[in-house]
C-alpha cells in the first residue's frame, strides 16, 4: 500500500475543526479570567464594565464637586486666597502615585487593589496591614462623605432641615446623621443589587457632576472681577503660625489632599471590567487629571468672581457662599442639586470600593467570618454581605457625629492619613523591588521605562510628607474649639499608630496561620500532562 503526503495544494484528511463561534466580547472576558486565574483565583466576579465605567468609578469617588464644596472655607480659612496653590502641588505629588499605581494596574488587574497590590510587592504582613487600614478608613470615608448631604441640602430648601430649626445646638448634627443615613441605605442597596446597576447610575452621575462643573466654571468665569493677582497674596494671613504664612499654606492645603485621593478605584472594579490590563492605567490618570483640570478652574475662578475676599461668609458657606451671592439663587441653587448628584455617586463609588477590598480580603481568609464576606451572590453577581456590613458601620459611625462633633472631625482626618499611608504601603515595597531590580512591568502594556525609579522615589517622598502634613498636631484641625484635650490633638499619631499597632498585632498571633486562598475561590490546578512514553 502507497501512503500519499498531502503536498502544500492539498488539505490534510480528517475532520476539520469547528468555527469559532464566540464574540469579541467572550474572547476578551475568558482572556481576562486567563490573567486573574494566574493568581491563584478563580473568576467570580461579572466583566460588564467598559472603559466609561472604569473612569466613572475613579472620578466619582475623588467627586471634585463634593469635595471642592465640601472643604473650600477650610482653605480659605487658613491660607485666604493663596490656598489655591496647594491644588497643583497636591496633584502633582498624587501623579507620582498614581502613575506607579497605573503599572500596578496593568500588572495585577484583581479586585481590592490596594490590598493584592501591598500583598504582591511586600509579602503578606505588609498586604494584610494596608488592607486592614483601607478597609477601616473607607468605611469612615463612606460616613463622611454622607455628612455632605447636610452643606448643601439646607441650603437649597429649608425642607430638608428635618429636626429642628437648624438653629439648636444639635440640629444640624443630627439632621446630618439623618441625611446621611437615607444616602447610605441607598448605597447599600444599590451595591448589594450588582455592579452594572451601581455602574449605570455612577455614570450618569458622572455625566451630570462633568457637565454641571464644566457650565459652572463658564458661569464663574464670566462673573470675573479681579486680576490673577487675587491668589498670590498673602493678605495677612498666617499671623500667629510657628512658620508663618507656610505654615498657614500646609494647614490649608489639606483641603486639596482631603480631595485628590481614590484613583484607584478604576482599578480596584478589575475583576469586572473589560480589558483592565490596558482600560484600569488610562482611567486612573484620565480621573486624576480631569479631576485636576476641573477643579482647578472651579477654585481659581471662585476666588476671582466672588463679590467680596473678606466676607466672613466665605470662610464659614465656602463655595455654596460664592455660587448663590455670584450667580443668583436660581442659577445657584440648580448648581446645588448638581452637588447633591456628585455627593450621592461619590457615596456609591466609596462604598464600591470598600466592597471590593472587603471582598478580596475575605477571598484570602483574612476577615471574621470570611466564607460568608466573600460569597458572591448568584443571583445578583456581587458581595452582598460586606455591601451590608460596610453601610451598617457608616451609619454607627455618623451617629458619634450627634454630641462628639469634635471626635468625629478627628476620625474623619484619620481616615485620610491612613488611605495616604495605605497607598505608601504599595509605593515604598515597590521602590525597594526597583532597587533589588526585582520589578518588571507586565510586558507590552503600561510602563514607566527609566522614569519607573524617580517617579516612585518621589511617589515615596509625597505619600511620606503629606502622611506626616496631614497628622501634625494642629488644633485647629484635631482641637478646633474646646473642650481642650491633648489626645484629640494627638488624635492622628494615637489612633494610627493603635490601629497598625493592634491590626500587625492580631495578623501576627492569629491571623497569619489562617490566610490562605479559600477552596470556593481557589483557581482549579491545571491537569499536569502526562509523560512521554518511548515508541
Amino acid at each position: 500500500m502507497v501512503r500519499v503526503t498531502p503536498g502544500p495544494g492539498h488539505a490534510p484528511s480528517g475532520p476539520e475543526p469547528a468555527p469559532d463561534t464566540r464574540s469579541a466580547h467572550d474572547i476578551q472576558s475568558e482572556d481576562d479570567d486567563d490573567s486573574l486565574k494566574a493568581f491563584g483565583y478563580k473568576p467570580e466576579l461579572k466583566r460588564t464594565l467598559g472603559n466609561f465605567h472604569t473612569f466613572a468609578a475613579g472620578i466619582s469617588y475623588i467627586s471634585i464637586l463634593t469635595g471642592t464644596f465640601q472643604l473650600f472655607y477650610f482653605g480659605v480659612k487658613f491660607a485666604g486666597p493663596g490656598y489655591w496653590w496647594s491644588w497643583p502641588m497636591v496633584f502633582l505629588g498624587q501623579l507620582m502615585v498614581a502613575l506607579c499605581f497605573c503599572e500596578l494596574a496593568a500588572s495585577y488587574p484583581v479586585a481590592g487593589s490596594i490590598y493584592n497590590w501591598s500583598k504582591k510587592l511586600g509579602g503578606p504582613h505588609i498586604g494584610w496591614l494596608g488592607g486592614w487600614m483601607m478597609v477601616t478608613a473607607t468605611m469612615v470615608s463612606l460616613a463622611a462623605v454622607a455628612l455632605a448631604y447636610q452643606i448643601t441640602l439646607p441650603q437649597i430648601s429649608g425642607v430638608f432641615q428635618l429636626v429642628g430649626t437648624g438653629r439648636g445646638p444639635t440640629d444640624a448634627a443630627e439632621n446630618a446623621v439623618l441625611l446621611g443615613s437615607v444616602l447610605i441605605v441607598f448605597t447599600t442597596l444599590v451595591n448589594a443589587f450588582g455592579v452594572k446597576l451601581m455602574a449605570t447610575i455612577n455614570s450618569a452621575g458622572v455625566m451630570v457632576e462633568l457637565i454641571a462643573a464644566i457650565v459652572l466654571i463658564g458661569l464663574l468665569a464670566a462673573h470675573i472681577t479681579r486680576g490673577p493677582g487675587a491668589i498670590v497674596t498673602t493678605d495677612g494671613f498666617g499671623a500667629g503660625q510657628p512658620l508663618g504664612y507656610v505654615g498657614a499654606f500646609l494647614t490649608a492645603s489639606l483641603a486639596s489632599a482631603y480631595v485628590m485621593y481614590g484613583f484607584d478605584t478604576a482599578s480596584s472594579l478589575g475583576e469586572e471590567s473589560l480589558n483592565p490590563r490596558r482600560n484600569a492605567p488610562r482611567a486612573i490618570l484620565r480621573a486624576l487629571i480631569a479631576s485636576f483640570l476641573i477643579g482647578g478652574l472651579i477654585l481659581l475662578f471662585a476666588l476671582l468672581s466672588v463679590p467680596d475676599l473678606h466676607n466672613k461668609a466665605l470662610s464659614v458657606d465656602g463655595l455654596q457662599y460664592v455660587v448663590l451671592s455670584t450667580l443668583g439663587s436660581a442659577v445657584g441653587q440648580s448648581v446645588l442639586w448638581c452637588v447633591v448628584v456628585a455627593i450621592t455617586v461619590c457615596a456609591l463609588a466609596v462604598h464600591a470600593a470598600g466592597i471590593r477590598l472587603a471582598f478580596a480580603m475575605a477571598r484570602d481568609n483574612c476577615l471574621p467570618a470570611s466564607s460568608l464576606v466573600a460569597r458572591v451572590s448568584p443571583r445578583f453577581g456581587t458581595p452582598v454581605v460586606p455591601a451590608i456590613f460596610i453601610g451598617l458601620v457608616a451609619i454607627c459611625i455618623l451617629v458619634i457625629n450627634i454630641d462628639q462633633p469634635q471626635i468625629f472631625s478627628v476620625i474623619t482626618s484619620i481616615a485620610i492619613i491612613m488611605i495616604y499611608v495605605a497607598y505608601l504601603m504599595v509605593t515604598l515595597p515597590m521602590l525597594v523591588r526597583r532597587l533589588r531590580g526585582t520589578w518588571k512591568p507586565a510586558e507590552g502594556h503600561f510602563s514607566l521605562g527609566r522614569f519607573g525609579l524617580p517617579v516612585n522615589v518621589l511617589a515615596v517622598l509625597w505619600g511620606a510628607a503629606m502622611s506626616l502634613n496631614l497628622a501634625w498636631p494642629r488644633h485647629e484641625v484635631y482641637n478646633a474649639a474646646p473642650p481642650y484635650h491633648w489626645y484629640l490633638r494627638w488624635g492622628a499619631f494615637l489612633f494610627v499608630g493603635i490601629v497598625a499597632v493592634g491590626g500587625f498585632t492580631y495578623y501576627w498571633f492569629v491571623q497569619r496561620t489562617r490566610t490562605g486562598t479559600l477552596e470556593a475561590h481557589r483557581s482549579p490546578a491545571e491537569e499536569p500532562e502526562p509523560p512521554a512514553t518511548a515508541p
